[in-house]
């Protein structure tokens, strides 16, 4: 068995006296689409916020590429290769969607302060690679010719894409999607899934995701866990899923 991209140990994570996140493990191989599935306030998103430094772990280990990152900070989480984006998305609306995917290269970028105050050669090489690399990603997310505008005036769904090509700027190994296709008609949470997948069929990425939408987690996760109060209620693929009587009673609908 190959070394999982990513182990969570027994996590726990306490808000008072409530445990958003309650003996959690997981296994995550490297080449996966994994799903976490379950109803509001299950603890999804707070596993993701442990994952990336946002909180801490009250309990538990998280391990990165054998790298115990229990304690990590989020901007060392990101150079380590871990990526996300959010439920709510978080863009710098008064920016243009170059400049917001340029950001996120520039965390790769390797110039002193001294090259940026006196406009160096070597600062106007690295900003204008740069620059040609946020371009290959709005390419890529097919907004390219949207580049000139503020990121505030694109519409949901590009905003969508525009939040992804931020993260996968960062060039992740981990890329976690909370919740892509939240606010998506059926159509559109179809184009999200091509999309998705020819992402991962053209980076070597492994993705977790958290989506309410089953369409868009049968037809992407190769495997998912459903959690319910901060405990994992079950794991396996998502054909196991929809048949476990535990899930359909408790997140699925019951017996209707």
């Amino acid at each position: 068995m190959s070394e999982p991209i990513l182990e969570m140990r027994n996590v726990e994570k306490h808000f008072g006296g409530v445990r958003a996140i309650d003996d959690f493990s997981l296994r995550l191989e490297p080449g996966v689409i994994y799903g976490l599935i379950g109803p509001n306030g299950a603890g999804k998103t707070t596993i993701f916020n442990t994952i990336t430094g946002i909180y801490q772990a009250d309990a538990g280990e998280i391990l990165f590429q054998g790298k115990n990152i229990t304690k990590v900070q989020p901007h060392k989480a990101a150079e380590l290769g871990i990526a996300r984006t959010f439920q709510n998305i978080r863009l710098f609306g008064n920016l243009t969607v170059k400049t917001n995917v340029v950001i996120a290269c520039n965390m790769h970028s390797r110039y002193g302060l001294g090259d940026a105050l006196f406009r160096t050669s070597r600062y106007r090489t690295v900003t204008k690679e740069t620059e040609e690399r946020a371009m290959e990603f709005l390419e890529i997310v097919g907004l390219a010719d949207k580049a000139g505008e503020l990121a505030s005036s694109l519409p949901y769904g590009h905003q969508r894409k525009l939040e992804i090509a931020r993260a996968m700027a960062t060039r992740p190994s981990l890329l976690l999607l909370d919740e892509p296709a939240a606010g998506m008609n059926a159509d559109e949470s179809l184009e999200l899934v091509e999309f998705i997948r020819g992402l991962k069929e053209r980076f070597p990425i492994t993705i977790l995701m958290v989506e309410h939408h089953m369409d868009v987690v049968t037809h992407l996760c190769d495997a998912c866990t459903v959690l319910n109060f901060g405990k994992t209620l079950a794991a396996g693929t998502v054909k196991e899923i929809k048949k476990n009587p535990e899930v359909v009673a408790a997140y699925l609908g019951g017996d209707e």
